[in-house]
């Protein structure tokens, strides 16, 4: 399988035309904590198989084009566990080792098992070899940190962690979420970022103009 050539602009079209983002007249409260008039959901394309199968394709030539050579893909659960499964079937199979034990499976529980084999615990199939980890919407990064300590105590090999859409807020620290994992030597990489394609979502979807300034208020920026 020879996978496409990751291109910003189709990847911010697909983005886009599934409505992973949008706005609100009234703000909602992130997981952050934080308020916000606009959104970035990936539901609608991770319940979709096709929609999904091409989500991971997207991110399966990132990954080429940042020349990184995963083992295997985890998503943090749960938003990204299916997108992680779906990236590492293909990814693997993509393989010229591709065989019986050649790779694992991993899946991570949202909530670790109280009683049974502790190899179970944490994980439906612990991740092995050098690990990608894959997350929906990165916010302030505060559930990306938790699942890189986990798996640190773990020690799971991670290589990289990708967002798929990362909002781009500043943590309390002050720090982005670049720094933050830089600072445990992860290096985090974001397919789609926020201050790139709110611009175009603007165009896209037309919100009301009273929205529109309540949004560039909110990340300090013009969107016109």
């Amino acid at each position: 399988m020879n996978f496409m050539e990751f291109q910003q602009n189709s990847f911010h079209q697909f983005l886009l035309e599934n409505k992973v983002v949008g706005f609100f007249e009234k703000p909602i409260t992130l997981k952050s904590g934080r308020q916000s008039s606009w959104y970035v959901n990936w539901r609608k394309v991770a319940g979709d198989v096709y929609l999904l199968d091409r989500l991971a394709d997207f991110v399966l030539a990132f990954v080429k084009t940042k020349h990184l050579d995963p083992d295997v893909f985890y998503g943090v659960p749960e938003g990204a566990t299916k997108l992680g499964l779906i990236a590492t079937y293909k990814w693997a199979k993509d393989q010229s080792t591709f065989a019986a034990g050649s790779h694992a499976f991993p899946m991570g529980r949202a909530k670790p098992k109280e009683h049974g084999d502790p190899a179970d615990r944490f994980f439906v199939g612990a991740p092995r070899g050098r690990v990608v980890v894959l997350e929906d919407v990165t916010t302030t990064g505060g559930s990306l940190l938790e699942t890189l300590a986990f798996l640190a105590e773990a020690k799971v090999n991670v290589i990289a962690a990708i967002g798929v859409t990362n909002r781009g807020e500043q943590r309390a620290d002050g720090k982005t979420v670049t720094e933050a994992l830089a600072e445990k030597g992860i290096p985090y990489l974001a397919m789609s970022e926020a201050k790139d394609f709110l611009r175009e979502a603007v165009q896209f979807i037309k919100p009301p103009e009273a929205l529109i300034q309540s949004v560039e208020a909110e990340i300090g920026a013009s969107l016109r």
